[in-house]
């Protein structure tokens, strides 16, 4: 290995198809010697996306899962492009939102088989 008066080489990425939707998405190295398939030309405040799904660019062209709470205001952020795709279901992102929903179509199912619940037609004086 010699000395080179070059400037840093890029990683060079790229856009491909999305087998699913059919829209470009941009591929992009990620810190880790691998690939994330981003949205395109989308850069959101870093604070209105989940901090696990928040992709900060550097500037060698890589891109890294950026998690910290709170971000900076101005802080902008790149999101899978499996988040946007309209043909993929959305993932789990809040766990436990999903089970509570659950759990509420659940009782919601209990209570339409039963009597909806009584009201007193005029409410007690409370004083």
């Amino acid at each position: 290995m010699g000395f080179s008066e070059e400037e840093p080489r890029r990683l060079r990425g790229g856009q491909s198809r999305c087998p699913y939707c059919g829209l470009l998405q941009d591929r992009v190295a990620t810190l880790e010697q691998d690939w994330v398939l981003l949205e395109p030309d989308m850069s959101p405040l870093a604070h209105t996306v989940p901090a696990e799904h928040r992709w900060i660019e550097l500037s060698d062209g890589r891109v890294a899962v950026y998690g910290v709470c709170p971000p900076d205001p101005y802080q902008r952020c790149r999101v899978e492009h499996r988040l946007a795709c309209s043909a993929q279901p959305l993932p789990d992102l809040w766990p436990w939102l999903t089970s509570l929903r659950g759990e509420n179509a659940r009782r919601a199912e209990r209570e339409a088989g039963s009597e909806p619940p009584r009201f007193p037609e005029q409410w007690p004086d409370a004083g």
